[in-house]
């Protein structure tokens, strides 16, 4: 993983379904942010997380409840 370079994630809408896309800035070690649905305006809380024993940038999605889906 080059901790320098944007990666592209695809991820759903936990309310709409609704396919949005995310880059991750691997530079920026673990993230813990909100960002919008484009299609229903909602706040999606994104958890990143960066696995660097398996190469790997782990991304989970979860509405305000912080239920994870």
């Amino acid at each position: 993983m080059n901790a320098d370079k944007l990666y592209d994630a695809s991820l759903s809408c936990p309310y709409c379904g609704h396919h949005i896309h995310v880059s991750i800035d691997a530079s920026a070690g673990d993230q813990d942010y909100q960002d919008e649905c484009r299609a229903c305006g909602a706040d999606i809380h994104l958890l990143v997380k960066l696995d660097e024993v398996n190469d790997k940038i782990l991304v989970r999605v979860a509405s305000d409840d912080e239920n994870f889906y």
